[in-house]
């Protein structure tokens, strides 16, 4: 229990605070705390009965079976490699490019009727790691080999082939390229202007900090006439050269 607690407390903290709540309300549903129909967003009720609870509980809880502990597992797996990544050392970027996904798969949801919001988050942060790593080489399940960019697609599919949402799962890629294009194609590559950023009180409540673990992927190399226009939430950091070889194994490090 000891290895198991020391792997926890070493997860980065807002991972770690998602992952752990992610586990907390299906398992509490699971032992019959709390009605699972109570958790999951149904859109007249959160409108017109005013269940606020709903868009936070949808986006925690997931019917426990296998397709839910590969979303346990991407969502470790790729949160931890943006938090220590590209967002080291600015939780505040982080914190708010989740709060602007999580905004947006919401709306989302209540249009379409969706009732779980779990796998369209996470799936937003894998394409946000997928774009900013998009020439690393990644090896899927079955020796299947290919670079990061595709890798939103290719698990779409494979989610879907083993019962997961395609909706939801194409929502998450859409809202992930979404913030992508905001944060970092348009005033980057395209020269526009910044139009969205992390707000001030989000830096006073989580200020940006020195000495973080990183090497899980940089943003792609700026221009350097765009490089002032692309401050805020989630460009960070210029090009460095990455350390991972060949890239890594899914399902297992």
């Amino acid at each position: 229990m000891s290895d198991i607690g020391d792997w926890f407390r070493s997860i980065p903290f807002i991972t770690r605070t998602w992952f752990g709540a992610s586990i907390a309300v299906p398992l509490s549903a699971r032992l019959g705390l709390v009605d699972f129909r109570n958790l999951m967003l149904f859109p007249e009720l959160v409108i017109y009965r005013f269940h606020l609870w709903r868009p936070v509980t949808a986006t925690l809880y997931y019917p426990p079976s296998f397709p839910y502990l590969i979303e346990l597992y991407f969502l470790y797996h790729y949160s931890t490699r943006l938090e220590t990544g590209v967002f080291d050392g600015r939780p505040a970027d982080y914190i708010f490019m989740l709060l602007f996904n999580w905004i947006c798969i919401v709306i989302t949801g209540l249009l379409m009727d969706m009732q779980l919001l779990m796998s369209p988050l996470i799936m937003s942060v894998l394409y946000v790691w997928a774009q900013y790593n998009k020439d690393m080489v990644v090896t899927f399940w079955f020796g299947t080999r290919f670079k990061a960019f595709y890798l939103p697609w290719v698990i779409l599919i494979f989610n879907y082939v083993i019962g997961g949402s395609l909706m939801g799962d194409l929502t998450g890629n859409l809202v992930g390229h979404l913030y992508y294009f905001l944060t970092f194609k348009y005033p980057v590559d395209l020269g526009g202007r910044t139009s969205l950023s992390t707000p001030e009180f989000l830096y006073r409540l989580f200020p940006n900090r020195r000495g973080g673990v990183s090497g899980f992927g940089v943003p792609p190399a700026r221009r350097p006439a765009a490089q002032e226009q692309a401050g805020g939430g989630g460009g960070g950091g210029g090009q460095q050269r990455h350390n991972w070889g060949q890239g890594f194994r899914l399902g297992g490090e």
